[in-house]
């Protein structure tokens, strides 16, 4: 590769050539989905919303406010 490009040795099919030349635009996702939810402040509520999205289990949650609330 010369300069981060790839050379192909002229050996694009016409199909390849213009594709090439003409990238397809990037699909942007719904503002909604770009930014996440700000987390929560509280730290019990954040545990909270973990436990509830399957990241803790209840064992772990009960240790992890257990160290908070102290």
């Amino acid at each position: 590769m010369t300069g981060g490009v790839p050379y192909y040795g002229g050996r694009f099919t016409p199909a390849q050539a213009y594709a090439a030349s003409h990238p397809s635009r990037p699909q942007v996702p719904p503002p909604a989905a770009q930014s996440p939810a700000r987390p929560s402040q509280d730290p019990v509520e954040a545990l909270q919303h973990l436990l509830e999205a399957g990241v803790l289990t209840r064992e772990e949650f009960d240790e992890l406010r257990e160290r908070v609330e102290r």
